[in-house]
């Protein structure tokens, strides 16, 4: 059966085509190393594009500025410059650490180290991937859990360093049910099985989102934009309850067009109600930079029945998406204020972490 994209609809409602965002963009969710040679299993993702080429292309679109959270550390990191120099002044960084060297006795020397260099060559934030709670496991088999106390030295580095953490915490609910006809994501977990979480030794859903409010409740000084909408795009009314309850939260909306685009009521009125703690990210990869009318035309028409991926994205369930149509004061803030607001001075951009 021919997936959505491929169906012809004859639905006749107006269509936007927007090619440019209404106001100037600061993506905060981009992808321009680690996660592109994951996506596309090269190993070197550094050769599959043109950085002044890519980046020109997106200023086309209305996006002045994207932060990369593949920065990485130590060589990564200068390979990752030495790429994107010639483009830097367009570039924000997100850094790592080393967090699988978590059980090594000089752990929390070695973050302390690495977190310095990253603040003094101009690193902005860092990332943190699901590996921990769904990677990660110590010498016993045990799982790494976010909450877990060694991982202290981080937050309290990245709150001394005013840097906020990106964390992507949790994955889609679907993702850690059966793979079964039932299940509205079989498609993509037939597709990606490293996204299945079967494992009843790892943590489920539920307990991943109580351990993501424990780290936030637990670690007040840190600031934290929890990737892909909260981890729960699907429950919008609990991580709105989440933001009321937890100032150090933010979310950025990276990559879940097809959940909340589903639900255009309730998303608008997420929107409305949280609009300072929303960040525009589009999980961008330099090789699909053809997604931002998309988003653009969700965020600011009241289209309806539209495709919420390009044919070379991924596909996270075979349905259509409506616009919500923002209002300017709210649109300002979700495309550029706020992620100004958290990343601060953008200007002293480093080349020696």
């Amino acid at each position: 059966m021919a997936s959505i994209l491929e169906r012809r609809s004859e639905l006749q409602v107006p269509r936007h085509d927007l090619q440019v965002a209404r106001f100037p963009v600061i993506d905060f969710h981009t992808h321009w190393g680690r996660l592109l040679g994951a996506m596309t299993g090269s190993d070197a993702p550094l050769d599959l594009y043109d950085s002044s080429a890519a980046v020109e292309a997106i200023r086309r679109h209305g996006v002045e500025r994207v932060v990369n959270v593949d920065g990485g550390f130590g060589d990564e990191y200068r390979r990752m410059m030495d790429k994107l120099r010639p483009v830097n002044d367009s570039m924000v960084h997100f850094g790592q650490v080393p967090v699988e060297r978590f059980e090594e006795p000089t752990f929390e020397a070695e973050i302390a180290t690495i977190m310095r260099q990253h603040h003094e060559s101009g690193v902005r934030g860092l990332k943190l991937w699901k590996i921990v709670g769904l990677g990660l496991k110590d010498r016993k088999g045990q799982y790494l859990r976010p909450t877990d106390p060694r991982l202290r030295c981080i937050w309290e580095a990245a709150a001394e360093f005013d840097m906020p953490v990106l964390f992507h915490i949790a994955d889609l609910n679907a993702f850690f049910r059966p793979a079964d006809s039932a299940n509205e994501y079989l498609a993509t977990l037939q597709a990606h099985p490293d996204w299945h979480f079967t494992d009843p030794a790892a943590s489920s859903f539920s307990e991943l989102i109580e351990m993501q409010e424990e780290l936030l409740s637990s670690n007040s000084s840190t600031t934290f934009v929890i990737a892909h909408v909260g981890s729960w795009a699907e429950n919008l009314a609990e991580v709105g309850r989440m933001l009321d309850e937890h100032s150090n939260m933010h979310v950025d909306i990276a990559d879940r067009l097809n959940e909340l685009g589903r639900q255009p009521y309730t998303a608008r009125r997420f929107f409305l109600e949280h609009a300072d703690r929303i960040v525009f990210g589009s999980d961008l990869l330099p090789t699909d930079i053809a997604r931002y009318p998309i988003y653009w035309r969700f965020l600011e028409t009241f289209d309806e029945y539209f495709p919420y991926r390009t044919p070379d994205g991924v596909e996270l369930g075979d349905w259509n998406i409506y616009g919500i149509g923002l209002p300017d004061d709210v649109l300002r803030k979700v495309y550029h204020d706020n992620a100004l607001r958290l990343l601060g001075s953008t200007t002293d951009e480093g080349t020696s972490s």
